[in-house]
């Protein structure tokens, strides 16, 4: 983990022209942007959302917004994150990197950064900014709503991410401070012991009862000073929270899913086999009532109910956002991005919330408009990662490619929905794993190695492990594995021991 943690820039140029060199089918070397002059960017990350909205084929979840925008988008079915916890996965996304694999991610490169500063390449927003771009983030964008540290998260010395924000901005509200809004119920409730805040929650009022609404309502103001200094292009990324935990949404936003029916849990029986499972540690500690979700069907739906109630708020605060943007005359300059930053276990596999490496964690959606673009409202199910975020904004934006980078552009896949995509990487604790058109493969750091098919897509995908019944499959994709992470790597070369 310390060589994890250590790895520069400058050190790393080996491993980028290989990864390149395995990928330059996707981003033909040499492209250069079309582009006449800089356009907007507005990025927005959502928490623990899953790809289950409308437009992602999920019926019962009302989300007319999101809907309307994949409409006119391209709608990426295989997304993948580098990580299945929100401060890993937003280092790759805010970095194009790998990266620590913990919540202080950011944090540590900050550290660096302190002891270092040659050696840290720039984030988006450095990059824009070094670019002319005025950079605003509003809610959680990075780690920590508000980008800052300290026992409440508002202290003005500690920085989650130095030098990238014109202005980063977390209206508190009742909730007093941004880590009191981060796990906030209605009307000011802050989370001190768990156990003591109900895990769901659905009170009467409008949408800034709860710190969504606040944060949305800044971004709003934000979004109409910015479209005053229109000499200038903006980067404007908006963090909201739900459907993080604890499930609280208005009650109009419940009224969805009070009678409806919800299908199934597929996959809902816990592993026999040795596994990244966990207990739900992190969603179990709320006050459940005495009710345990995986023991009691009728609570089960409830949580999910509520969960999709939370998707159907955080839809409308999207909603405010892009009815905004084209009030203001800014659609047809604004690239517009929609990415959860994992996805979140509704009960497949006998978990309740993330940091697994099955695909319920680690697909998420993801979303872009780009003005002018070929075929919008066209989905592709070529795989791609958060890791490709950035390279894909330098192109759509008409900036110079940052180089330093270790994904790939998506433009061609926003040119053709038909247009190759590449196996998807991602890691949690002492596991690693790759995701290819037509396996999973999760290694583990003594050896022990899980194989799951994906040539089908049968509900019954990733519940068996076919590791001792193909081991050269095991063993290439090892290699595949290391060849990308390299020095980050912490399973052994060809890992292969089979259970």
């Amino acid at each position: 983990m310390k060589k994890h943690q250590s790895l520069t820039w400058t050190a790393s140029i080996a491993g980028i022209q290989l990864f390149f060199a395995l990928f330059a089918q996707i981003s033909p070397a040499g492209q250069t942007s079309s582009v006449d002059q800089p356009r907007n960017i507005l990025l927005i990350c959502i928490d623990d959302l899953r790809p289950e909205l409308g437009c992602y084929g999920v019926e019962y979840v009302n989300s007319p917004n999101i809907d309307r925008f994949a409409a006119k988008s391209r709608r990426f079915n295989r997304h993948y994150v580098q990580a299945p916890t929100c401060g890993a996965s937003r280092y790759t996304l805010l970095t194009g990197r790998y990266g620590p694999r913990g919540n202080e991610a950011l944090f540590q490169r900050a550290e660096r950064m302190k002891k270092s500063p040659a050696e840290v390449p720039p984030s988006i927003p450095e990059w824009f900014r070094q670019h002319g771009y005025r950079t605003v983030s509003v809610g959680k964008v990075s780690h920590h709503p508000g980008g800052r540290g300290g026992s409440d998260w508002d202290d003005q010395t500690i920085i989650e991410m130095p030098n990238a924000w014109d202005e980063h901005l977390l209206p508190a509200g009742p909730w007093q401070h941004p880590r009191g809004a981060m796990h906030g119920l209605a009307n000011g409730e802050i989370r001190g012991n768990a156990k003591q805040m109900d895990l769901f929650q659905s009170v009467a009022g409008e949408d800034d009862i709860y710190p969504d609404g606040l944060i949305v309502d800044t971004a709003l103001d934000q979004l109409d000073r910015l479209a005053g200094a229109q000499e200038q292009p903006f980067l404007l990324a908006v963090g909201i929270i739900r459907p993080h935990l604890p499930f609280g949404a208005p009650a109009k936003y419940m009224a969805h899913y009070r009678d409806a029916t919800l299908p199934p849990t597929p996959r809902a029986a816990k592993p026999r086999h040795r596994s990244t499972w966990h207990g739900s540690g992190e969603f179990m500690k709320y006050n459940r009532w005495g009710r345990d979700p995986n023991e009691d069907a009728e609570f089960a739906i409830e949580v999910r109910k509520h969960y999709a109630a939370c998707v159907s708020y955080a839809d409308a605060q999207v909603g405010k956002l892009l009815q905004r943007l084209r009030e203001r005359g800014l659609d047809e300059d604004t690239v517009v991005v929609l990415w959860g930053d994992h996805g979140w276990h509704l009960g497949e596999h006998a978990v309740w919330g993330k940091h697994t490496l099955f695909e319920e964690s680690l697909r998420s959606p993801l979303l872009i408009h780009v003005p002018g673009m070929v075929q919008p409202g066209a989905a592709t199910d070529s795989i791609v990662e958060t890791l490709d975020i950035f390279p894909t904004l330098c192109d759509v934006a008409g900036i110079p490619a940052a180089e330093f980078t270790q994904g790939v552009s998506l433009q061609s896949l926003l040119q053709s929905p038909s247009a190759p995509g590449h196996p998807a990487i991602a890691y949690a604790g002492s596991a690693e794993t790759i995701r290819t058109e037509k396996f999973r493969i999760i290694l583990h750091k003594d050896g022990f190695a899980e194989l799951y098919s994906h040539e089908d897509e049968t509900p019954d995908a990733e519940t068996t492990n076919i590791a001792a019944a193909q081991p050269e499959v095991v063993a290439d994709l090892s290699r595949q594995l290391q060849q990308r992470l390299g020095g980050l790597s912490l399973t052994p070369t060809a890992a292969s021991r089979a259970p």
